[in-house]
């Protein structure tokens, strides 16, 4: 049954990517999709068998490397942590298959897409069940391969284009520190598997595990989105909304997450590691909400906010708040994907158009859809008794009761993130829903609700939204519970729940709610009562918003620092390098060589009988230095050279032939 989970996948991708032809768009539909479902039920009975009943299982398939000590197999490990992470991936997957067929009709690649969908789900599965780093590591790049095949599905689009070799080398920054990571793991302990490595972690040096602790964050940030890796994210938003739902919600930019989170009982041990991790985290949450007030793009809205809260995910983690962490990546994942739904569902029935300020008064004409996207922005916002309460607000409250610099640091800038998420989510739902109609009349004549296979995905991730945190929240988060077992460690010296559960004061708890209310209060009252934003006729206010659009100036850097230096190094390595000092000393300097030493050679027959005197007394020297040598020059470093000189002297000598 365990195996089957990842199987159905792989099996409905196959089929309607081989045999799309045979089957047609429906069929590929159909078959996609049922495989989808059928492996969301096996894995709802292994959440059951192995999360609430405590049985964890491990399937060996196969060796693939065996040397001495390293010993490398296929297996797959299903515990815990792993049907925890199942649960969100395939119920996603599977809604945004359905969302799919209704949303992709018109495109004349249809199996194609389906067929990256389900092997992207595959991928993610193989990730989250792998026993050890190395089957992990084939999930990891796989999703990467996928997604840089679903960015630019429409490779007819330069922006497309453009977006997926970001992502794809990007990632490959954080995939080389990953491997770096792996090598140093093997070097110093000979495993990869997670049992050997998780028993040997408190017996580490204390420099090594640091180092490798970085390296496996390093990992993280590329897949994650965190700072500096972030670019690649918002551009993303060049491929089909379905992928953006998957990829941003529940997949790949989880995988980071899982990774860290996985990797507990090694940066457990590593200090210097959780301290990077939190400022890390708190950093991006700010910084991506900060970037999210003054973007116009609907659905790169959305993207900057699924940065901030992967830096809320990273925050927990460096806080050693492991299962918070993974409580926000399930909660998240839901009403993510969600907004990124119905976004796509304004999008589709408004003429394909993203921009928000051509947008408005939609909520005559698509009012599922708004009460669908208001679920999603309260729940993200943290309202009480929402899914993301139960996790947002709890890594908040955590920072705080570590009484310690980074947890300063990170409560301070996560209430303050708290507050800008609520403003530019109800900016969101204001200009798209609540302002006067700004675009053209005949897209309004044409808006409408969509069909069931839109309607249903949304709906069903709107109960999720609702009731998933309430349900969940004492047996993923709650005080005492032993849920997790083994797949997490979490230090004694670090349990704080106690600490942020009952010596808390009530201001500090209800702070990011407060911030949060005003947040969107100001947001609703700036963008829908009032006509115009008079503070942005302000020079500095003008400056401020440039710099908030431009990212930070974070493409403008690497395009200058980075790409033109790497330009001008790959253009200096193919000119002097390449094609002159390796050609000359390579393929044609050794051509040229031995033409030449061949014509001195014939030089050397001059039929002069006092020249042939002179190389028998050159012969007759050299064997008597062979002969005597040992003698001569014992203990001297030329003894063990001898060879090597006469042979020089010799090349030396039918290079350069003495003419007269």
């Amino acid at each position: 049954m365990y195996l089957s989970i990842l199987i159905f996948p792989l099996l409905g991708s196959f089929v309607s990517g081989l045999l799309g032809r045979k089957i047609g768009v429906t069929g590929a539909h159909i078959i996609t999709c049922t495989c989808l479902i059928i492996s969301s039920i096996l894995a709802t009975l292994a959440f059951y068998e192995v999360g609430l009943c405590g049985s964890p299982v491990s399937v060996n398939l196969s060796t693939w490397l065996e040397s001495e000590i390293l010993s490398v197999q296929w297996e797959f490990l299903f515990d815990q942590l792993t049907v925890s992470m199942f649960i969100p991936v395939l119920y996603i997957s599977s809604l945004i298959h359905i969302f799919s067929t209704n949303y992709m009709a018109e495109d004349p690649h249809n199996q194609r897409f389906f067929s990256y969908l389900s092997l992207f789900t595959f991928f993610m599965l193989v990730l989250v069940s792998g026993a050890n780093y190395f089957v992990m590591f084939v999930g990891w790049e796989g999703i990467g391969v996928v997604s840089y095949l679903l960015i630019n599905f429409w490779f007819t689009r330069i922006q497309a284009n453009k977006a997926a070799i970001l992502a794809f080398t990007m990632n490959r920054v954080g995939d080389m520190g990953l491997s770096i990571g792996f090598f140093a793991l093997v070097a110093l302990l000979g495993s990869l598997n997670y049992s050997t490595l998780f028993s040997l972690a408190p017996f580490m040096n204390s420099t090594a595990i640091d180092i490798i602790g970085l390296l496996l964050l390093s990992g993280a940030m590329a897949k994650s989105a965190q700072i500096p890796l972030h670019s690649w994210l918002p551009g993303s938003m060049e491929g089909p909304t379905p992928v953006s739902a998957l990829i941003h919600a529940a997949t790949l930019v989880t995988a980071g997450l899982y990774l860290l989170v996985r990797s507990s009982p090694i940066l457990e041990y590593s200090s210097t590691a959780l301290l990077v991790i939190t400022l890390v985290g708190a950093s991006t949450a700010f910084f991506a909400a900060t970037c999210g007030l003054v973007q116009n793009d609907l659905k790169r809205i959305i993207a900057f906010s699924t940065i901030s809260q992967l830096g809320y995910m990273v925050m927990a983690v460096g806080l050693s708040q492991y299962n918070v962490a993974l409580m926000h990546v399930v909660n998240h994942a839901f009403f993510k994907a969600l907004l990124f739904l119905g976004a796509g569902a304004v999008i589709h029935s408004f003429s394909d158009q993203q921009d928000v300020r051509r947008l408005g008064g939609l909520i005559k004409f698509l009012p599922f859809t708004y009460t669908a996207m208001l679920v999603g922005t309260l729940s993200l916002l943290a309202t009480p008794w929402l899914t993301g309460f139960y996790s947002k607000d709890l890594i908040i409250e955590l920072a705080f009761a570590q009484y310690s610099f980074e947890g300063t640091f990170a409560f301070i800038l996560g209430s303050l993130t708290a507050g800008l998420t609520a403003f530019y989510s109800f900016r969101l739902i204001s200009l798209v829903f609540l302002t006067k109609p700004n675009g053209p009349k005949i897209s309004y004549l044409h808006s409408h609700e969509a069909t069931l296979a839109v309607i249903i995905p949304l709906f069903v991730l709107a109960l999720f939204s609702i009731f998933f945190g309430f349900v969940f929240s004492d047996l993923f988060v709650g005080i005492g519970t032993d849920f997790f077992g083994n797949s997490i460690f979490i230090h004694p010296n670090h349990i704080t729940m106690v600490e942020a559960e009952f010596s808390m004061d009530r201001i500090v708890k209800l702070l990011p709610t407060i911030l949060s209310l005003l947040g969107a209060v100001l947001a609703v009252y700036l963008y829908h009562f009032t006509p115009n934003l008079f503070f942005m006729e302000s020079p500095i206010t003008r400056k401020i918003y440039t710099f908030l659009n431009g990212k930070y100036l974070f493409d403008v850097m690497y395009n200058h620092y980075f790409i033109g230096s790497g330009l001008q190094l790959g253009y200096f390595i193919s000119k002097v390098l390449d094609r002159g000092v390796i050609e000359f000393v390579g393929p044609y300097g050794l051509s040229n060589t031995l033409s030449q030493t061949g014509i001195n050679i014939g030089k050397l027959d001059t039929g002069v009988i006092t020249t042939y005197s002179l190389y028998i007394t050159i012969g007759l020297l050299s064997l008597v230095f062979l002969v005597f040598s040992p003698i001569l020059l014992d203990n001297s470093i030329l003894n063990e050279n001898r060879l090597f000189i006469i042979y020089l002297a010799t090349l030396l000598f039918a290079l350069y032939p003495n003419q007269k």
